[in-house]
């Protein structure tokens, strides 16, 4: 039997926080779960050394904490937890901002001794969810990476990306950036409740077009790949984003670790009850019976004969549409450690 949604969020109902003795009261049943609200915190640092040893990054830098875009199956959820959240509705609704970000990054690049690596900005929530039009706190992140000549690669699910060219351009001309956008699925009618507040694929792929015609070179992620849902889709995003424009590919299979578990139940429960057994079938078959999978490296692989046809899915995509291309390697040698107000655009 369908549940009603609550729409345009993924998550239906807030979870209980692992740590609830820290816990703020959320589950007010007058609260209304559409409201979101902002809370600006203040970080004494900002980079993150990422010491994961199947990661490809050395540092990240996220300026917001929660991300609006109100994806169920999102890996970060579970780390609002920390802030005396839950992983449900809380994620999406109640944002914390780093208004210092650009400071504590230029005091991190100023570091004496530092040896630059490419920073990832967006390593856990999106840096362009919908709050960056108004606070502009990555765009100041990106001309201060124009202004140090240091490397930056991005991830987003938005298209907001594209007011930024202006930085981004003169970031590529000198090979020190990239893009990666998320595209899990090219069916609007998945998008709107598979990632509800997310860009609509159209604009996604419009913005591989129009970052690709500006020489910034767009990396796609088809992340996570959810068998019975969108893994029918992988050839055909493959394909049309190649066709825009893109570089590379990669993918990720989904993982439901923590408190991403019942978010995402309750959400397939909700918009998909037909396939909510099969689909949570599958992804156990991927993670020898668990929907989750912390294991280095074996998040990634996953196992069986699902997992398997995925990875040959991809490899074949990678194959036909991606042959004789490659993600670009970003340029860490004009890094000097003192800003060049030659390049400072305002």
């Amino acid at each position: 039997m369908a549940i009603d949604p609550v729409k345009g969020q993924g998550a239906q109902q807030n979870v209980h926080n692992r740590f609830d003795r820290y816990s703020f009261d959320s589950e007010d049943e007058d609260a209304d779960l559409r409201k979101t609200n902002f809370t600006e915190v203040f970080p004494k640092t900002i980079v993150n050394q990422v010491k994961s040893p199947d990661l490809p990054m050395e540092y990240s830098l996220n300026p917001y904490q929660g991300c609006e875009h109100g994806c169920s199956y999102c890996f970060a959820r579970p780390t609002h937890e920390y802030w005396g959240y839950s992983a449900g509705v809380d994620f999406e609704r109640s944002i914390m901002f780093k208004k210092n970000a650009p400071e504590l990054l230029e005091k991190f690049l100023k570091k004496r001794g530092y040896q630059p690596k490419p920073i990832l900005v967006s390593g856990n929530t999106d840096c362009y969810q919908p709050v960056e039009r108004k606070l502009e706190i990555t765009r100041k992140l990106l001309q201060l990476f124009l202004d140090y000549r240091h490397p930056v690669n991005i991830i987003t699910k938005n298209a907001l990306v594209l007011r930024d060219i202006d930085i981004l351009k003169p970031l590529a001309e000198q090979n020190l950036v990239s893009v990666a956008l998320s595209i899990p699925t090219i069916n609007e009618d998945l998008r709107r409740v598979m990632e509800p507040r997310t860009s609509s694929s159209k604009n996604k792929i419009r913005a591989v077009e129009e970052l690709t015609k500006n020489g910034i070179p767009v990396h796609i992620m088809v992340a996570p790949i959810i068998p019975g849902l969108n893994s029918d889709e992988i050839l055909s995003i493959m394909k049309v984003t190649s066709e825009a424009g893109a570089l590379s590919a990669g993918y990720t299979l989904v993982r439901l670790n923590d408190t991403v578990e019942p978010v995402f139940v309750k959400w397939i429960e909700t918009y998909f009850p037909d396939r909510k057994d099969k689909v949570l079938n599958l992804i156990r078959s991927m993670r020898g019976g668990n929907l989750g999978e912390k294991r280095f490296y074996n998040r990634y692989e996953g196992e069986g004969n699902i997992a398997e046809m995925i990875h040959n899915t991809v490899k074949l995509g990678k194959r036909k549409f991606f042959a004789g291309r490659e993600r670009i390697v970003l340029d860490t040698s004009n890094f000097t450690g003192t800003k060049d107000q030659q390049l400072r655009l305002f």
